[in-house]
């Protein structure tokens, strides 16, 4: 059995649909490529796809990521260009690798987002940032299924700073851009929620809803503050000639 582990993208329009609705036009896009999918067993068998830490539905992404599992090996670059093909534009499978490493969710320790705010003045954006990072705690809610939460976004905000004018975005209005690196605790703090806390720390309130995108998630370096590739160590074992995770598997199961 082969293991492919995909990246994907939600751009554009595309950014509004739900994990649900990515899995049903990802599966068709299998069926379309005529991919030799793996499934499960029992009465109604799913191809076997690993999804991992999806972004909420409303953001954009260009980070998501995915594994499946193959009857019969296929190359990864050609079987990535077939399934892009196949999915929808926005939904754009845009990287794929074997699987020759364990435990990629493990390396999902934080992710990178930009947070656009349109109609508020960078100098305001600015002061409330400082505001934030200078607070030992913000108290964010949410409604969860039992009920509001409250909870402390701060420790798990790793970095948020505004950042300078952007080439390709307009200057004729008030906008802000944020780069925010969060770490992946529980429970989850999302950008939302930062936003929250920047209301919260500093009556910072947008006019208009924010335009949220992933721009990275990997595994969280404490000393450098960057956010690395999860795919390169699959990248390093397939230079070095390390066997896969299904040839590994193999290897140690009974004769």
């Amino acid at each position: 059995m082969q293991r492919i582990r995909l990246r994907y993208t939600k751009r554009g329009r595309l950014r509004f649909t739900s994990h649900r609705d990515f899995q049903r036009a990802f599966e068709r896009a299998l069926r379309r490529a005529e991919v030799p999918m793996a499934y499960s067993a029992g009465f109604t068998p799913h191809p076997k796809v690993s999804y991992a830490n999806a972004a909420p539905t409303g953001t954009g992404s260009e980070a998501e990521y995915l594994e499946i599992a193959l009857t019969a090996e296929r190359d990864p670059d050609k079987l990535r260009e077939l399934l892009d093909e196949s999915m929808p534009v926005g939904l754009d499978i845009v990287d794929a690798v074997v699987a020759r490493t364990s435990g990629l969710a493990d390396r999902l320790t934080a992710s990178v987002w930009e947070l656009r705010l349109d109609g508020v003045a960078p100098e305001d954006a600015e002061r409330a940032v400082a505001a934030f990072n200078a607070a030992e705690s913000v108290e964010v809610q949410r409604m969860a299924k039992n009920g509001m939460r409250t909870f402390d976004a701060r420790p798990a905000v790793a970095a948020l700073e505004t950042l300078g004018p952007q080439p390709d975005r307009p200057t004729d209005q008030a906008c802000a851009i944020l780069r925010l690196v969060v770490r992946h605790v529980t429970p989850a703090v999302r950008p939302d929620d930062v936003l929250s806390g920047l209301r919260a720390v500093a009556d910072l309130a947008p006019p208009v809803a924010a335009a949220v995108t992933r721009l990275a998630q990997g595994l969280f370096d404490e000393e450098t503050g960057t956010v690395t590739d999860p795919l390169a160590p699959d990248r390093e074992a397939a230079v070095t000639g390390n066997p896969t995770v299904a040839e590994a598997a193999a290897a140690k199961a009974p004769a």
